[in-house]
């Protein structure tokens, strides 16, 4: 457990502000989390539903701290109706980002094995095969086209299907379910019904899984047989690792090709140096606000001093990533995309305990997406003004709806 040595004294809590989260255009930075950070770096928030306020902890090394230290509990956060964005809880019931250590390790380790740079690689061949695929039935349309239908949709979805068990004919199951699933704009009946639906599927699945066969179902289903995991267990976690894989590389691939397609000089140079198509890709998770709002609580187990406030035992916390990546103690000018940073880390991947489970895989996606088509379609560009993409409304991840896109004839 990390210890932490108390502030002398500990700054009395501000009012409680009400963030009522709004659907941004592009990839503009919300103003009021911009406010926070500069100004009130840990404040008490209410967010538009549940109940009571809670905590909203901005800077980098304080978002570090919540989230690495084991006396915030996500555990804790079950049962009770704390202050969020979405109308209704969303996660499944057991789902591994409410366990704590030691219960969230031994969940974790389960599909651990399906995201190692060895296993990652032997997707890798597949993935490019899917990409050039894709873009061959896109040029064979000829231009304009939209890149969320043709290619930012179906690829994560494939490459995730592939990586987990999910036959391909099963897909439109999949994006149906994750649309229901991870929306706000849904009701609980429609989202409880989508969590219901897509786990029944899975539990077919893990049941009909072969034992040799090189896929998360069949991981998971060994668990299940070695005792390692129950059934619901391995279920949520299928679910977890299909729903979200799918669904934030989607988003965050498409947010990336926006970024690069109204940076005109970013993506001419990533053209000219595809060996800088790493750094960009890292420096592009930094910069993208890929979410509207913030993500999962967590429960003060007893009294916490971070950035010299004292978080009381029991209150509810944020940790915000978006803040934190652009955090100018740490980044310097970081509303500015820069493919040449040389600083520490970002932490569009979470941090601590609840890290993660397939950045790799993730990168992968993003390197064979931007690589494919800055190679492959010359003179890419937006075949609409940029005010006139249209973005997701009440999604919890954010991304376009569409990304209307022209290249010159070859």
């Amino acid at each position: 457990m990390t210890t932490h040595t108390p502030a002398p004294e500990a700054a009395e809590p501000g009012e409680v502000r009400f963030w009522d989260v709004p659907d941004l255009p592009g990839l503009d930075f919300d103003p009021f989390l911009d406010e926070l950070l500069r100004e009130d770096p840990v404040s008490r928030i209410r967010l538009p539903n549940g109940e009571g306020f809670a905590w909203l902890v901005t800077r980098y090394e304080d978002v570090k701290q919540v989230t690495n230290d084991l006396r915030f509990s996500r555990r804790a956060v079950v049962g009770r109706s704390v202050t969020r964005l979405a109308p209704h809880f969303i996660p499944l019931e057991g789902a591994v980002g409410f366990a704590d250590p030691p219960d969230h390790t031994r969940l974790r380790r389960s599909v651990a094995k399906a995201f190692t740079s060895r296993a990652v690689a032997r997707v890798e061949e597949r993935a490019r095969g899917i990409m050039e695929g894709l873009v061959d039935a896109m040029l064979a349309e000829g231009p304009p086209a939209d890149l969320m239908t043709h290619v930012n949709g179906p690829f994560p979805l494939a490459v995730v299907s592939e990586v987990v068990g999910v036959p391909a004919e099963d897909a439109p199951l999949m994006k149906g379910w994750t649309a229901s699933i991870l929306s706000a704009a849904h009701g609980k009946e429609h989202s409880d019904r989508a969590k219901e639906e897509i786990g029944a599927y899975f539990t077919d699945l893990l049941c009909r899984a072969h034992p040799g066969e090189d896929t998360l179902a069949a991981l998971l289903s060994r668990a299940v047989a070695d005792d390692e995991l129950t059934l619901p267990e391995a279920v949520a976690l299928a679910v977890l690792i299909q729903v979200s894989g799918a669904h934030a590389v989607t988003n965050n691939s498409a947010n990336m090709l926006y970024a690069l397609l109204t940076h005109p000089d970013h993506l001419r140079r990533l053209r000219d140096e595809p060996a800088l198509m790493p750094a960009a890709v890292e420096e592009l998770l930094r910069f993208i606000p890929h979410r509207n709002g913030v993500g999962l609580s967590r429960i003060a187990l007893e009294d916490v001093t971070v950035g010299g406030v004292t978080i009381r035992a029991g209150d509810a916390v944020y940790a915000s990533y978006l803040t934190a990546n652009r955090d100018p103690d740490v980044f310097a000018d970081p509303h500015t995309l820069d493919f040449d940073r040389e600083q520490p880390p970002h932490l569009a991947f979470g941090h601590g305990p609840h890290y993660c489970v397939g950045p790799m895989l993730a990168r992968l996606e993003s390197r064979i997406t931007l690589d494919t088509l800055l190679r492959r379609l010359p003179g890419l560009r937006l075949a609409v003004p940029a005010s006139e993409v249209s973005w997701r409304r009440g999604a919890l991840i954010r991304g376009p709806e569409n990304l209307p896109v022209t290249w010159d004839a070859v």
